[in-house]
């Protein structure tokens, strides 16, 4: 399921689209924030570009809302199903939680957006 060759891991990874091989990402932690959606230009193993186009990752906010949506379900149904919070701590954990994970979210939909347009490429990768 995360094997080299899926979407899936490339996404997770955030590993180039085309060969799987370097990340996308100059630096690999999101929480570093002023570096967080600092990306190389293009692949240094198979020479993919990853801005295809100025702004295109303007489209990634539209999926940074539905992965939002994600996180903040998923805190909901923890806090307010497993731990039974009442409905200001469910409240507060929902808004913890996107604060928390904000630079994971944006590095997550930028990967999910590139991989809409690329596909592995096994001819690419490092034998």
């Amino acid at each position: 399921m995360f094997k080299k060759g899926t979407k899936l891991y490339s996404i997770l990874t955030g590993t180039c689209p085309k060969c799987h091989e370097e990340s996308m990402f100059k630096n690999k932690n999101p929480y570093i924030l002023s570096q967080a959606l600092n990306m190389h230009e293009h692949c240094s193993n198979c020479k993919t570009k990853y801005k295809i186009e100025p702004s295109f990752f303007y489209g990634s906010m539209y999926v940074s809302y539905a992965v939002g949506i994600a996180f903040s379900t998923a805190a909901f149904v923890i806090s307010f199903f497993v731990f039974s919070a009442s409905i200001h701590i469910v409240f507060i954990s929902i808004i913890a939680t996107l604060i928390v994970c904000m630079p994971i979210i944006l590095r997550l939909s930028r990967n999910i957006w590139i991989n809409f347009f690329m596909s592995y490429d096994k001819s690419l990768a490092k034998k």
